[in-house]
């Protein structure tokens, strides 16, 4: 059972680490409708796993996560400055496709009705 100081820190490192990745130069993520699905964050705060998505499916995810994942370290350092904590946990980002999954199930229950 996670404790309310990780998910408020979750849910502050999901917050600001979509705005750190709106000002990120690499051309694997400028450009792209990403969003972060979920941060999942370990009880001792050491480790979290970001779900990252795009509209244009998995492949295009798959490419901004090798983009993300080569930048985690500035990621992790803006990170420290702005959320004034004593050590950032170890970023890992995985590639979802959550928000394709639900555009195609938004298409099929339209076309029902």
């Amino acid at each position: 059972m996670a404790s309310f100081k990780a998910d408020r820190l979750a849910e502050d490192i999901r917050h600001e680490l979509s705005a750190i990745m709106r000002d990120l130069k690499d051309p694997r993520i400028q450009g792209k409708m990403l969003s972060i699905v979920k941060v999942d964050l370990s009880n001792d705060l050491s480790h979290a796993k970001i779900y990252i998505s795009d509209m244009k499916g998995i492949d295009s995810a798959k490419e901004a996560v090798k983009g993300l994942e080569s930048a985690s370290g500035f990621i992790r350092r803006e990170l420290l400055g702005i959320l004034r904590i004593r050590k950032c946990p170890e970023l890992k980002f995985i590639p979802d496709d959550s928000i394709e999954h639900s555009a195609y199930i938004s298409k099929i229950i339209e076309s029902i009705e």
